[in-house]
């Protein structure tokens, strides 16, 4: 069993609405073991067995079946995350947002490149293998990136992003868990 952490895109906004206990018994019945949410916005965590790709679809349909809409999946391992919360492609100042953006896999060199000149001077993209990591000068209402900027890039319900200091404090979650 290898413990995975998975985002739910776009949940818990308008009518898209997701309760964590829910979302918990889906993860049970599928047979994942020792789940359990963090925060209300699709973030959930469980030890499973099989491949990333197989993993989310199960996810994705059971999900679907459950609560009547798509909901795509991005799932890492907590070694993964950990690896992503490490990497450090840009300084962050006081007063700035970190995201980082869960794709399904790597984008292809053209669509890396192509992300990366989306960006600005409030905006900052870098693409390091299946995430993105995005700096915003200010906050994150204030980006003029919109969904569509990316979709043009990567396709629809290709992606889900998680502020830095959420991603941190659920990963410190995980290592005590593990103490």
């Amino acid at each position: 069993m290898t413990v995975r952490v998975g985002f739910l895109r776009a949940v818990n906004l308008g009518k898209r609405r997701v309760a964590m206990s829910r979302l918990v018994c889906v993860c049970e019945d599928l047979g994942y073991s020792d789940v359990w949410t963090y925060v209300n916005s699709g973030n959930v965590v469980f030890d499973t067995t099989g491949s990333r790709a197989d993993v989310e679809k199960a996810m994705e349909r059971a999900l679907e079946e459950e609560f009547g809409f798509e909901c795509t999946s991005f799932v890492r391992t907590a070694e993964q995350l950990r690896r992503a919360l490490a990497a450090a492609p840009f300084p962050v100042a006081s007063g700035d947002t970190h995201f980082v953006t869960f794709l399904k896999t790597p984008p292809s060199a053209s669509a890396a490149t192509a992300l990366q000149a989306l960006s600005g001077d409030f905006d900052t993209l870098v693409v390091q293998d299946a995430e993105v990591h995005w700096r915003m000068r200010g906050r994150s209402t204030e980006s003029k990136l919109v969904r569509r900027d990316w979709e043009k890039v990567l396709g629809p319900l290709s992606s889900t992003s998680r502020n830095v200091t959420m991603l941190t404090r659920l990963m410190a979650k995980l290592d005590a868990r593990d103490s």
